[in-house]
């Protein structure tokens, strides 16, 4: 038997983005929403993350509008002075929590373990159990810019049977030392798996690293949730931007001004998703020596790599090769977040994809035009090559300028901690904070001039 949902919207997708749009929406509006995702919870891919993954930024920076995740300075360690980074399991209890509260409005239904098939209907994967929507329902797509992880996808490459292939998930299960880990990937997991391996005791000759690109990653003691500090990583990116006659000359200046890290000086990165680092984990992982650059792996055999240039790169026989190279950061094309179909849930500002989707949920609560939603909410992407991470700083930048310009959304911003520019109500003004101010307002209109000729000019 099917039943039929009262509701005004079916969200298909838990994660950070559905959750944090669906928040949002119903705390400022009387919608119905039922939240439709085929994994056992809400949190998206956190569900089946790898047991040592942390946010890699500030928690505060995380989650959804109404509760704040994390929000605590460690007192110790390596990272002692800056915020709270939740791990896997906080993350997963954070998203359990608010699931409970949104359930407790009596306006949301959650239906988890379910597929959402089209023509309006959603399926259980458990017990065959059907829903409909009615046609009034609007479909919002939370799913778009799914992350692909390791655990779900499989390596990107041939494994022959005789060799030693796991994913970042299980080689914390490992019952044998190999005499070599081969740690496969470019990005966040793969620089996560490398400081994992080193902080269990693993030496760093007995780690080889294929990297296909060089990443460039920001200094997470700039990414913090405290004005002052923040606002001066725009300030500097349009000062440096203006100055610059090449992306790559950006790049190396914001280097020299300490927002931007890459982990060999010798090589100019071309990936610029641009992840938060820690300064003791480049410490640790420019110990890594054995670094493989001849593009992606092809193949994996007993004691060797095949590459996609041709390259055959020799390995220890029973070397463990770690695959951390799923899509992380998807890129497909930019769409309008409402088009009559549907809603298209994607980042709105320069990267922080949890206050994008808030402020999706803001606007769609509070604005009945969709033509006046898109221009509050031109979307913006995920970085990836140097262009594309200028781009997304362009149409970020102006987004944030639309939104800005609407006093009720300032307001209700200044009061959300996923918006890591905001300025909480009753910040004590410094003289800092205002210089950075001065700053960011002079450089602003200069610095997007300026990425978008360096952009044109590749």
């Amino acid at each position: 038997m099917t039943r039929t949902l009262d509701v005004d919207y079916l969200v298909v997708g838990a994660g950070a983005m559905g959750m944090g749009f669906v928040d949002a929406l119903v705390d400022h509006s009387d919608a119905r929403v039922a939240v439709v995702d085929r994994r056992h919870g809400a949190g998206g891919h956190w569900l089946e993350g790898y047991p040592f993954v942390r946010l890699h930024q500030a928690s505060t920076f995380y989650g959804v509008a109404s509760t704040v995740l994390g929000g605590h300075v460690q007192d110790q360690g390596p990272e002692a002075g800056l915020h709270q980074r939740a791990s896997q399991p906080e993350i997963v209890d954070y998203y359990a929590r608010v699931v409970d509260r949104l359930r407790r409005t009596g306006r949301v239904e959650v239906l988890t373990g379910c597929d959402h098939v089209g023509d309006r209907t959603v399926v259980s994967r458990i017990s065959g159990r059907t829903w409909e929507v009615p046609e009034s329902c609007r479909i919002v797509d939370a799913h778009y810019l799914s992350p692909s992880i390791p655990a779900e996808t499989s390596a990107p490459f041939s494994v022959a049977d005789d060799a030693r292939v796991v994913t970042v998930n299980d080689v914390v299960r490992m019952v044998e030392a190999p005499s070599q880990y081969v740690v496969v990937g470019s990005g966040k997991t793969a620089t996560d798996a490398c400081v994992w391996l080193l902080q269990q005791g693993v030496d760093p000759d007995a780690i080889c690293w294929v990297r296909p690109r060089d990443p460039w990653m920001l200094d997470r003691a700039l990414i913090q949730p405290d004005p002052a500090i923040y606002l001066g990583v725009p300030a500097t990116i349009f000062e440096q931007a203006a100055a610059s006659r090449s992306l790559d000359e950006l790049f190396l200046r914001l280097e020299d001004a300490g927002v931007m890290m890459r982990l060999d000086r010798t090589v100019t990165p071309t990936m610029a998703k641009a992840p938060t680092l820690g300064t003791w984990e480049l410490e640790l992982l420019r110990s890594i020596e054995d670094v493989v650059r001849h593009g992606h792996v092809r193949h994996v055999g007993r004691g060797r790599l095949d590459m996609a240039d041709g390259t055959s790169v020799r390995v220890a026989d029973d070397a463990v090769v770690v695959h951390c190279a799923a899509d992380g950061l998807k890129n497909p094309p930019l769409v309008p977040v409402w088009r009559p179909e549907s809603i298209t849930i994607q980042p709105v500002r320069a990267g922080f994809p949890c206050f994008g989707a808030a402020v999706t949920g803001y606007v769609e609560a509070t604005r009945r035009d969709d033509a006046e939603k898109n221009r509050l909410c031109q979307p913006s992407r995920f970085g990836n090559s140097l262009a594309q991470w200028a781009d997304m700083n362009v149409r970020g930048t102006r987004a944030a300028m639309a939104l800005g310009g609407e006093p009720d959304i300032a307001e209700w911003a200044n009061t959300v901690a996923v918006n890591p520019a905001r300025i909480p109500p009753g910040y004590a003004a410094t003289e800092r904070l205002d210089r950075v101010r001065e700053r960011l307002a002079a450089s602003t209109g200069p610095g997007l001039e300026a990425l978008d000729r360096l952009i044109a000019t590749g």
